[in-house]
């Protein structure tokens, strides 16, 4: 017969599952408004920004709860700690979601007026990149297969997107020096390969928690070795 505070950790557990995956779906959205230019899907995206604000409090409310209930001790501790940062994280991935529709938006705007930058191929493809480790990190944490050097794996890819987002910021630089008639769009497609890179950092910083939580070791400064990238 399973114990009521395991199943009060099951419950906290579904709620980090779902909001990983609305913070996947939002990402996942956010680079199709950006690619097709759906005014629609962008409002939508930050409409749907509220759910994930509402997942972090409640599962704030339930690890302290469960804290001062149940005095956990050595993994379980972990967990809910941990799962509390991962949650806060996972805000954050919400919120450069809501931000990047917001900034399609304005391109699109911008589109009727003036000549759009053409999106440079780095951005959908550190895009792809970021939603790749944010995917793969929460399905070490849904599956319960934490591997270190898995984990490590995806924290080393940060550093392929990090080189990217600075092709992207030369070749939008160069192209508003040649056109500044596109500097405001420029501008927008800037912040939206920072929003990108952010999404990418948010997913290192959850997969290092769960290197803490399996490992009780803490690697959050420590040099990582870089990706490989191509020229």
């Amino acid at each position: 017969m399973k114990r009521f505070y395991d199943t009060e950790l099951d419950t906290f557990r579904a709620h980090l599952q779902l909001m990983g995956e609305q913070s996947m779906i939002q990402v996942r959205d956010a680079l199709r408004a950006l690619t097709t230019h759906d005014d629609t899907l962008a409002c939508e995206i930050i409409s749907r920004d509220e759910t994930l604000n509402t997942l972090e409090v409640k599962i704030d409310d339930e690890a302290v709860r469960y804290m001062n209930l149940r005095a956990p001790v050595a993994t379980t501790l972990r967990l809910v700690i941990v799962g509390m940062k991962i949650s806060n994280n996972l805000e954050r991935i919400g919120d450069e979601a809501s931000n990047i529709a917001r900034r399609v938006k304005r391109l699109n705007v911008y589109s009727g007026k003036t000549r759009l930058p053409a999106i440079p191929s780095e951005l959908p493809a550190m895009a792809e990149t970021a939603l790749d480790m944010l995917t793969t990190t929460l399905g070490a944490f849904t599956t319960g297969d934490l591997a270190e050097n898995a984990l490590r794996a995806i924290i080393e890819r940060d550093a392929h997107v990090d080189e990217l987002n600075k092709r992207i910021y030369r070749k939008l630089t160069h192209d508003m020096a040649q056109h500044p008639s596109a500097i405001s769009s420029a501008l927008e497609l800037t912040f939206i390969a920072k929003s990108f890179e952010r999404i990418a950092d948010h997913a290192t910083n959850i997969a290092e928690e769960l290197i803490y939580l399996t490992q009780a070791k803490d690697i959050r400064h420590e040099t990582h070795a870089p990706a490989t990238t191509t020229p």
